[in-house]
């Protein structure tokens, strides 16, 4: 034996957090150790040699490989969650039961296996299969998100936990992110002000990608994807590739569509009908394409994961529907279906991320930095309006936003019974316009936060939390007058003033509390808080037409930053056969900001201003799911909204886009293993949708709906390879219905036709 001749590592979670109690053996147990509080192990006294090695830890896939020990050697591992999937949708692994337990929020978590098995035209309407998630769709190719009814800046969409800045105010806006290069996503419902920030009332969408490949690997992955309703084609790859302390990611994807069908042959707007060519609407298609780079770093207690990306699209907007200049176009729309015509819009979002992990003994120090720049054109042609004459070119808009955030969070030892962590979180933004229409001005703004919250584990099942916050934040916007001028009533020729210069600060204390318990049975959770939020340049200064949505906007430089108060309680139970979860909620906003429509014109576009009143909302989620066999089992989801407005000129009204009561059932099936085929599966969704009847004038009542969709997938075995197919038909019967949160609900727009969606999958 030789005191000189050893090895020694850590062993770490694919989130390089250390598992303590994991089992290291070398040679089929002749030599082995279990890991330490920090995930260090150390086997002393070995003959130099080869050995195999073993490492495992309960909920984790078991690494083996063989190894050469001549004298000192160190191994650092990284074990990833062996998945199972509960109702198809929430990850049942050890980390998710850990955030369960110790989040009063309500959570989910969603893998990868549900994104391709869901997949759809964005990564939003993918989404929109769980309870209380839905997506405000721009035609096929975009969406935003809406988390119990609430979206845009109430929203926060986040890369490995540093927010995404683009234009989020636009309803006409998609989100600048790849789907097929996110790894998994945690969804919470309901207020998360408290970690992330001001904008976070309604919930946080949080991308996962920053897994890191296991030691002394590489391989990758190429993807096929495609869709029948817009002749859609895509592809993606990825590859990896890490030594012992530096590892290698990349990514790249594209995709290109055509106009998509709808179940109509023509649409009426504004008393005037538009026949469609082969129930297509006009200069939707579009195209996507983006690609990444990431650089990582492990050893010693310390993680760095820096990556850059560049995000690129180009879509049309449905030609029909921009202010009817189709009546007076040139453009032959109808020539081609992947033509990307006038009006459209193109935006490149850059986006460079660092995520450093420091462990120092039980102290543990994280900081994000990022810098984005959301770079974006709208195009239409040019046609004069009102006194402004015909443009000099198409280009109607322009913005070039630059965000620069920094986050830093400290999380102390346990001591007793308590868990302490504190962070700052800042941002800075700088938003340029351009181009000859306008609808908001340039502005900056600067925030920060700064917050402490606790963990009190009160008993193995029992745990409360809390926390408080305050945020400061100024918004600065600047002065814009017409490139053109307008006559006034004294005879006078004026460039008027659109908008004036603001300075407006902000600040607000927030807080929250909540408790979990927690058993292998059943789990209850409750969470009580307040949340804020600034208004937007949008809503503080906008005055122009917005030709995309039909309509002339106002701000009020006069609001208050909202405020939101709110109750989350859910409870949760996980028998042999059955699975049930009940998710209520209580919200109240003493201000809340929305567009007031107004009985006013302007150019033929009705006036809207943005106006605050008291808000009431409550509503929740309940799924129930039931295993027949250990083949067949059946899940059941619902969601159901409700608000009304108790002051202002609305009062006693809902809030606009209100999503009405739907419910899901499905059912799957897991077939036998059969030749080359792996687990093959399928499934059926029974979707309900009840009538939209509550609304806010001048939206329009929209009808129920049924649709069915279908699901498949297999493994297909190539060898030593997987290939992983999945497919889907949405809206199996062609119905036509009408989505009460779509983009273009206002103009009788139907949903999407039927559509068969193909995902192929290799790893390598």
């Amino acid at each position: 034996m030789n005191a000189q001749v050893q090895v020694h590592g850590q062993i770490t979670d694919e989130f390089n957090h250390p598992l303590m109690g994991a089992e290291v053996i070398l040679n089929q147990g002749k030599y082995g150790t279990t890991t330490n509080i920090k995930g260090f192990f150390e086997i002393k006294n070995l003959p130099s040699g080869k050995y195999s090695l073993d490492v495992s830890f309960l909920g984790y896939q078991k690494v083996s490989e063989i190894i050469d020990i001549l004298g000192i050697k160190e191994i650092n591992i990284q074990l990833h969650a062996s998945n199972t999937l509960l109702n198809e949708v929430v990850v049942n692994d050890l980390y998710l039961v850990k955030s369960r337990k110790e989040s009063s929020m309500s959570l989910e978590i969603v893998d990868k296996k549900f994104l391709n098995q869901n997949s759809t035209g964005s990564l939003m309407q993918t989404l929109s299969r769980l309870p209380g998630i839905s997506s405000m769709d721009i035609g096929a190719g975009q969406s935003k998100p809406v988390i119990r009814g609430l979206g845009f800046n109430r929203l926060v969409v986040a890369e490995n936990g540093v927010k995404h800045e683009a234009q989020e105010w636009g309803a006409d806006h998609g989100l600048e992110i790849d789907q097929f290069s996110v790894e998994r996503i945690e969804v919470i419902k309901g207020p998360a002000s408290l970690m992330y920030g001001a904008n976070a009332i309604g919930g946080v969408i949080d991308l996962k990608q920053i897994s890191t490949p296991p030691l002394q690997s590489q391989g990758g992955m190429v993807g096929l994807n495609t869709q029948t309703n817009n002749d859609l084609y895509g592809l993606s790859a990825k590859y990896f590739v890490r030594n012992n302390h530096f590892y290698f990611k990349t990514h790249f994807s594209l995709s290109q569509y055509a106009d998509y069908k709808v179940p109509t042959d023509s649409i009426e707007y504004m008393n005037y009908y538009f026949k469609l060519n082969e129930n297509r609407l006009r200069n939707t298609a579009g195209k996507e394409q983006s690609a990444g780079l990431t650089i990582g770093y492990l050893r010693n207690g310390f993680s760095s994961h820096m990556s850059i990306s560049d995000v690129f699209s180009k879509s049309g907007f449905f030609a029909n529907a921009h202010g009817l200049e189709i009546r007076n176009s040139f453009i032959d729309y109808d020539k081609s279906l992947r033509d990307i015509d006038l009006p459209y819009q193109q935006v490149n979002h850059i986006k460079v991320l660092s995520n450093n992990i420091w462990q120092i003994e039980d102290y543990k120090l994280k900081v994000d930095l990022a810098f984005q720049n959301n770079y974006r054109k709208e195009f239409s042609e040019a046609v004069s309006h009102g006194y402004m004459p015909i443009p000099p070119d198409s280009l109607e808009r322009l913005y070039n936003k630059n965000t620069w955030t920094g986050n830093v969070r400290f999380e102390f030892p346990k001591h007793g019974k308590n868990n302490l962590t504190t962070g700052i979180n800042t941002e800075m933004q700088q938003n340029e316009i351009g181009g000859w229409g306008f609808i908001l001005p340039a502005y900056q703004s600067i925030t920060a936060g700064i917050f402490l919250h606790d963990k009190i584990h009160i008993s193995e099942k029992w745990m409360m939390n809390g926390g408080v916050r305050y945020d400061f934040g100024t918004i600065n916007t600047l002065q814009y007058n017409d490139w053109y001028v307008t006559p006034q009533n004294n005879g006078q020729n004026t460039y008027i003033q659109r908008a004036t210069p603001i300075s407006r600060t902000f600040s607000s204390l927030t807080w929250g509390i909540g408790t979990t318990y927690y058993t292998n049975e059943f789990s209850t959770k409750m969470n009580v808080g307040k949340s804020f939020r600034m208004p937007t340049a949008k809503e503080l200064a906008s005055n122009g037409i917005n030709y995309h949505m039909y309509r002339y906007e106002k701000g009020d430089t006069t609001l208050r930053a909202e405020e939101s108060y709110q109750l989350d309680v859910g409870l949760n139970w996980n028998f042999k056969k059955l699975t049930a979860s009940l998710s209520p909620f209580i919200n109240y906003f003493p201000n809340y900001i929305y567009l007031n429509p107004t009985s006013d014109y302007y150019e033929a576009q009705q006036v809207y201003y943005h106006s605050q009143s008291e808000v009431f909302r409550a509503g929740g989620e309940c799924s129930i799911g039931y295993k027949f066999t250990k083949r067949f089992e059946a899940v059941v989801d619902a969601e159901y909204i409700y608000s009304v407005q108790l002051s202002g000129a609305k009062k006693g009204f809902t809030l606009p886009f209100s999503p009405p009561f739907s419910t899901v059932l499905g059912l799957k099936y897991v077939l036998d293993n059969k030749g080359i085929f792996e687990q093959p599966t399928v499934g059926i969704d029974f979707k309900s949708v009840a009538a939209q009847t509550n609304i806010v004038p001048p939206e329009k009542k929209t009808p129920g709906y049924r649709l069915i969709n279908i699901n498949a997938g297999t493994g297909i075995k190539l060898g030593k390879q997987m290939l992983q197919l999945n497919a889907q038909v949405h809206n199996l019967f062609n119905t036509k219905y009408f989505d009460h949160t779509s983009f273009y609900r206002l103009i009788e727009v139907p949903g999407q036709g039927r559509n068969f969606v193909i995902n192929l999958q290799l790893p390598f």
